[in-house]
């Protein structure tokens, strides 16, 4: 098994909560940062620039996604130029639809052509791989998430479609393949086996990282521990 230094796969930090990213900015193996307005809602987030710029106040030397909010192309295209002024480790987060399954291809294209830093979400299929990765070309540093950990809650195993976008993204070295929504710490090291430049973790998941090659015969005992103390603590009797 490799341990945490011998991974080549980026862990970026998914979250929302500016104590954790703080935290989480001084660990070593933090190499960026991503967030969504769904995970910024659950924590509490009602200001969408004042939060973002006060991330950026601290974090100017790591890639931070910022995801546009609209549902329709052209405020997208706003949206995604201010969200690209607040720094340059700025990625803006462009959905690959809108909710009635619209492409954002063309704006994409036109993104990245002008220099945009780019990170497409929410790909699932190899072939929206395919699109994107086209569209991004070889402009702008790019990333391209593909939602591995929900293709898993299907009953696929996204390993063989995470293999195949590595290869399909291949000629652009502009393009970085991001292993998004893990479910698991494992998956950290799946991503790293299939190739993938960047897995996003969230932090509940990355507070597991101590736990890297942890010997299991101690493991083991560490739990019968905890039913243990957790049943004298409850006062248990029969």
């Amino acid at each position: 098994m490799k341990t945490l230094d011998q991974l080549k796969v980026k862990i970026f930090a998914d979250g929302a909560d500016l104590d954790g990213i703080l935290e989480l900015y001084h660990n070593p193996y933090i190499a960026g940062f991503t967030t969504n307005p769904t995970l910024m809602r659950k924590s509490g987030i009602s200001d969408y620039e004042k939060f973002s710029r006060q991330v950026l106040e601290h974090i100017a030397d790591r890639p931070i996604s910022f995801e546009v909010f609209s549902d329709e192309f052209d405020e997208m295209e706003h949206q995604a130029r201010k969200i690209a002024s607040w720094g340059k480790n700025v990625y803006v987060k462009i959905p690959v639809t809108n909710t009635r399954r619209e492409s954002s291809v063309e704006l994409v294209c036109r993104l990245a052509a002008e220099g945009v830093k780019l990170n497409v979400t929410a790909l699932m299929t190899l072939q929206q791989v395919r699109i994107v990765s086209n569209a991004l070309g070889s402009n702008a540093s790019a990333y391209i998430s593909v939602f591995a950990g929900r293709i898993a809650d299907t009953g696929c195993d996204p390993i063989p479609l995470m293999k195949e976008a590595v290869e399909i993204m291949c000629p652009y070295q502009n393009q970085e393949l991001i292993w998004a929504s893990p479910r698991e710490l494992l998956n950290i090291f799946h991503a790293d086996d299939v190739g993938c430049h960047v897995i996003t973790v969230t932090h509940d998941i990355l507070k597991k990282l101590s736990l890297v090659g942890k010997e299991l015969d101690e493991f083991s005992l560490d739990t019968v521990k905890m039913f243990y103390q957790d049943a004298q603590k409850a006062g248990y009797h029969i």
